[in-house]
């Protein structure tokens, strides 16, 4: 059956469906209709697209409404967050982009190296434009919470020391949470032609009728987890580790367990800010290990559930109660209060941020489609 047969009930509290109020997502602010029509109207003068995916989710972080725009333009489509992804399964993902003459980086945003090569692609990719056209528009698009900001900061960072540039560059707002971009602006990048960068809010499709797609895009940080609920994303997130078997490679882990001394009573409560990177304050030796720890702790945690589970991995009803179990252990792991009345909140809160931060390691949770590899 897989996790496509067990993602329903894993997912679903008696009739109700993907969004926790019932039914299928419908998060479409009004800003993200009035964004959709300005992009629409702009990919009509740009003169190429970047299209920026998660590494994590090729397939489900492309808005679909944008698609045959997108396809009809020169298109780089830029897998970020690299770092957080499968290295063997994303290179699979790269070679069925070019199997389709799709042009596709895997990048991490933050790190220069990474985008030069993406601008290197760019300026490959409109050398026979540059030579009769004096101003380029290169657009920068894709769904929220992708890194569309963090790579346009970096652009320009790059840019400054690359080309002269008139003005005072404006760097883009980048934050955690989905939709902070929320009008379009330009970013004159180089001169002799000129090119403009421009970037875009993270638009979604008006709503999105499939669950798993949904989950997959909660479980990235594309959609608010007050939309569809943490336990839920949870809930969805132990379904996929325990289908694939992620949490038996810790299988090392129980050794070092044994061997590690338990961390200190007295240690203050872990709150999931600390795995957030601060501008200002570099974590301490202590606060690192502090986190190590604690991932050790919920990895040796999952491994001990999973190896000792006597039931049926695709049975449904099996796989609800392993669930149910895991949250208790998790609970326990990540130091949350047993008598806390938002002891379930925490846990997930908590556990989403160590999947997102990528202490838990590298996943790529969209499976490669078919296509010929010898192409």
């Amino acid at each position: 059956m897989g996790v496509k047969g067990l993602v329903k009930k894993a997912v679903e509290v008696g009739e109700m469906g993907f969004n926790k109020y019932g039914g299928a997502i419908n998060w479409f602010p009004g800003h993200m209709a009035a964004a959709t029509r300005a992009i629409r109207s702009r990919l009509k003068l740009s003169d190429l697209v970047i299209e920026v995916r998660d590494a994590r989710i090729p397939f489900s972080s492309a808005n679909q409404d944008l698609q045959p725009q997108l396809s009809a333009k020169r298109r780089i489509i830029a897998l970020n967050k690299k770092d957080l992804a499968n290295t063997n399964v994303l290179n699979k993902w790269v070679r069925y982009f070019d199997s389709s003459n799709q042009d596709c980086l895997p990048i991490n945003a933050h790190s220069r190296s990474s985008v030069r090569k993406l601008l290197d692609l760019v300026e490959f990719k409109l050398k026979e434009v540059m030579s009769r056209e004096p101003t380029l528009l290169v657009m920068v698009v894709g769904v929220p919470n992708v890194g569309k900001s963090a790579l346009i900061n970096s652009i320009h960072q790059i840019a400054s020391t690359r080309f002269p540039v008139q003005e005072k560059m404006k760097r883009a707002t980048v934050g955690p949470l989905p939709g902070v971009t929320q009008d379009i602006a330009g970013y004159k990048i180089a001169h002799q032609p000129s090119i403009y960068v421009l970037d875009t809010p993270g638009v979604l499709v008006p709503n999105i009728p499939n669950i798993e797609t949904g989950l997959k895009l909660a479980l990235a940080g594309s959609v608010k987890d007050s939309v569809v609920g943490e336990d839920r994303i949870v809930q969805y997130l132990l379904t996929v580790l325990n289908t694939r078997g992620s949490p038996l490679h810790w299988k090392h882990l129980t050794k070092q367990m044994e061997e590690t001394t338990q961390i200190s009573e007295d240690k203050p409560d872990y709150n999931p800010k600390d795995l957030r990177p601060k501008m200002k304050k570099l974590p301490n030796a202590s606060d690192l290990l502090y986190v190590k720890d604690l991932v050790r702790e919920v990895q040796h945690a999952l491994y001990v559930t999973l190896s000792e589970f006597g039931g049926n991995i695709e049975d449904e009803n099996d796989m609800e109660c392993l669930i149910e179990h895991q949250f208790e252990v998790l609970q326990k792991a990540l130091k949350i209060p047993h008598r806390s009345s938002e002891a379930r909140l925490m846990v997930s809160k908590k556990f989403l941020t160590l999947f997102r931060t990528g202490k838990l390691g590298s996943f790529v949770l969209d499976d490669v489609p078919e296509f010929n590899r010898e192409s």
